[in-house]
């Protein structure tokens, strides 16, 4: 996948971040989870937010762009230029293990999505927490997007990059736990009940 599609040329603040942010660091204070590996990091907007509030945070973000927006944007935090088909080691060698590892608004852009499972669990502490956000699929707002003709919208395939995998709580909750993660908790964000943008997802490594 060519990373240049994202464009992350600035530190402009995502939409997603709007409604993704606050769930996000209420989750990781809620687990009390301090080392945060940001996988998917983009231009480090959410890295930047981590590193405000006092955590240890490190970012990894396949596009050059990304990472280069990222370094300027918080230089203090360390960013790395790998995704999830790269080796693990190349951050853990140097940065040890996690207690989290936080991913937002990325696995729906893999080709291979249980690549980012994995990797996660070669950065992540026993016992350490997956968070994940994707937009979110299901029966009312699917239906929804049917009575009002925007499934052209919004599944376009116009958008280079664009997504190519799309969850719903059910699927995803399987990937994780075919690697190794149990999930615990469900969260929706964005919009009214169950036409939510996106969904998060918290789960536990168990082996």
């Amino acid at each position: 996948m060519d990373s240049s599609f994202y464009g992350w040329k600035s530190g402009s603040i995502p939409q997603s971040c709007g409604y993704i942010t606050s769930p996000i660091i209420s989750l990781l204070a809620l687990h009390r989870l301090e080392r945060v590996l940001d996988l998917g990091s983009g231009n480090g907007i959410l890295c930047k937010e981590l590193h405000r509030l006092g955590l240890s945070v490190v970012g990894a973000e396949l596009s050059k762009d990304g990472v280069d927006a990222s370094r300027a944007l918080v230089p203090e935090v360390n960013f790395f230029e790998i995704g999830v088909e790269d080796n693990p080691c190349e951050i853990t060698s140097t940065e040890g293990l996690f207690d989290a590892v936080v991913s937002t608004e990325v696995i729906e852009h893999l080709y291979s999505p249980h690549l980012l499972p994995a990797f996660a669990q070669e950065c992540l502490k026993p016992g350490g927490i997956l968070i994940l956000s994707t937009p979110y699929h299901g029966y009312i707002k699917n239906m929804m997007l049917s009575i009002f003709d925007k499934w052209d919208h919004h599944h376009t395939a116009l958008w280079c990059g664009g997504h190519i995998k799309f969850w719903s709580k059910k699927i995803l909750s399987q990937l994780l736990d075919a690697n190794g993660f149990k999930v615990e908790s469900f969260y929706g964000v964005g919009r009214l009940p169950w036409l939510w943008k996106s969904m998060i997802l918290a789960s536990k490594k168990y082996n």
